[in-house]
């Protein structure tokens, strides 16, 4: 197996101990789409958790640091990413919006929620990573708004390939602080999952749309 690092040790096992991420390859769950699925993620969870919470927020803002430099603006894409996001923006003294998936109808109409300048530097904050679709709605509206999107960070990440070409396709680069591969050597070495379940979750991640349990 790769090795992990430990920041992803420390969030898989936190994920997992406060069931914001759940593995029942004998039992999958069905999500939005339609996908059965061995693994279901709420992040929001760590909300609750003020020490995981923290955590989070730190390690998200070192990311960015890290990897795109000085930023001007957090955006978050809704809803998700909003929470995630305003620690984030609080953390590293910058202003924060959000993105909804589509305009509203009524008021001002407005797709970002924030004020916004042509040419700011903005990181996109997520929280879960699937297919990208949601994420890649929030960077385009955001490049519509004449930002300049360095990139996108999120708490976890599938690694689905599909996600990866999205990306691709728009130029955008993105970094998660946790993904699927630390998640299943955590859960396998702190036995929430047997050695026997490996091949299944890997084989749902190489082609989830259709995956079930045999």
């Amino acid at each position: 197996m790769k090795k992990i690092n430990e920041v992803e040790q420390k969030i898989a096992e936190s994920l997992l101990q406060i069931k914001a991420i759940k593995l029942q390859p004998k039992n999958p769950f069905t999500w939005a789409s339609g996908w059965k699925s061995p693994i279901y993620c709420d992040n929001r969870i760590t909300l609750s958790h003020p020490s995981i919470r923290t955590y989070l927020r730190q390690q998200l803002s070192e990311l960015i640091q890290d990897e795109f430099g000085s930023v001007e603006m957090v955006s978050g894409v809704a809803t998700g990413g909003i929470p995630q996001g305003v620690l984030v923006a609080q953390d590293l003294g910058l202003p924060f919006t959000y993105v909804r998936p589509s305009a509203k109808e009524h008021g001002r109409q407005n797709q970002i929620e924030g004020g916004v300048v042509s040419g700011q530097r903005v990181v996109v904050i997520e929280d879960l990573v699937s297919t990208g679709k949601s994420s890649i709605k929030a960077v385009e509206a955001l490049r519509e708004a004449e930002c300049n999107v360095v990139g996108l960070v999120s708490v976890f990440t599938y690694g689905f390939e599909i996600a990866k070409e999205n990306f691709g396709k728009i130029k955008c680069p993105v970094f998660s602080l946790c993904n699927y591969e630390a998640l299943i050597q955590v859960a396998l070495e702190n036995n929430y999952i047997v050695e026997a379940d490996v091949d299944m979750l890997q084989n749902w991640r190489k082609d989830p749309a259709n995956w079930d349990v045999k």
